[in-house]
């Protein structure tokens, strides 16, 4: 009953929505290539330790639908109790089934993954769903049209977008004001190594009233110390499904790395921890998704959250290691 206590949780722009700071991304690590067992464990311990939110899209895995029917299966075992408690998010955007309308924006692909996505999870609704990227062949009235169709049908209570840039966010959320729904998030891609959000799309959605969850907030994991001395086996760049790959582990990210380390020591906290905070220092994140693959993650990463405050010197610190 003290979950609630454990974790900080922060509205989403100007809506009623809280959100814990670290939420549960289930990209890796909950397909049906991974030990459902492990899975499980995680998603508990999430829970207990006052994670309300998880995060899915259709084509999590491997294979894609995989780790909505695991979710599925620990809702039903374990949570079903808890559906109230629970922000449920899942996505469409990218290739799911074969032919042309299995990809991309438009209605009848987005209102159908999201029918496939309640089936393999047994819900009646969701409560966040995304357009999952930006479709350039496709009006943008309609792939918001499908998103406004899935709050007026019930079968989700809110939607959001995720990479797009700063002018699609500001079209894309007048849109869908002219619709009567409002848009409730925008998810990018974002951390020490990835800055893009910083060039226009943060100021974007303060002044829209949009929330912000950043996912890769670890860098598919080379913000943390797996990676100090090269590709060791087991780890994410060394898995032939994984996104990280092992040329992305260079030599010159390697030593940026080992510098930002000296930081985190510094701050009393591991380089993930530091990495973590470090995208939740701007007032309009929302939360920070993160990824795990034992529910030791987990514990670290809310850990982090005993120390969000960064020094004027340490922010500068930590640019100067980025930029060189």
């Amino acid at each position: 009953m003290s979950r609630y206590d454990r974790m900080t949780y922060r509205r989403s722009g100007a809506s009623g929505v809280m959100l814990p700071l670290v939420s549960l991304g289930l990209w890796h690590n909950f397909g049906d290539v991974d030990p459902f067992a492990t899975a499980r464990a995680s998603v508990r311990r999430a829970f207990d330790l006052g994670i309300t939110h998880f995060d899915l899209a259709n084509n999590y895995g491997p294979p894609p639908g995989t780790a909505e029917k695991n979710f599925g299966k620990i809702l039903k075992r374990d949570l079903a109790g808890h559906r109230d408690e629970l922000i449920i998010s899942t996505k469409a955007g990218w290739d799911m089934w074969p032919g042309p309308y299995g990809n991309w924006g438009s209605r009848k692909y987005l209102i159908a993954s999201l029918d496939q996505s309640l089936k393999r999870m047994g819900l009646e609704y969701v409560d966040l769903f995304y357009h999952h990227r930006p479709d350039p062949n496709t009006p943008l009235e309609e792939t918001m049209g499908a998103l406004d169709y899935a709050v007026r049908s019930g079968k989700a209570l809110y939607v959001g977008i995720s990479a797009y840039d700063p002018e699609e966010t500001r079209r894309a959320v007048e849109v869908l004001t002219s619709f009567g729904t409002r848009c409730l998030i925008h998810q990018p891609k974002y951390s020490m190594l990835v800055r893009d959000p910083e060039h226009g799309l943060l100021a974007t959605l303060a002044e829209l009233g949009v929330g912000c969850i950043c996912f890769s907030p670890l860098a598919q994991g080379l913000l943390t110390d797996r990676y100090f001395k090269g590709v060791p086996k087991g780890s994410r760049a060394s898995k032939p499904h994984g996104y990280l790959k092992k040329d992305q582990v260079t030599e010159e990210v390697r030593k940026k790395v080992l510098r930002l380390n000296e930081v985190a020591k510094a701050r009393s906290q591991t380089l993930a921890q530091m990495a973590i905070v470090w995208t939740l220092r701007h007032a309009c994140m929302t939360s920070a998704v993160i990824g795990a693959s034992k529910p030791k993650h987990i514990e670290d990463a809310v850990r982090a959250l005993d120390n969000l405050r960064f020094s004027d010197d340490e922010l500068k610190t930590i640019d100067r290691i980025l930029a060189g």
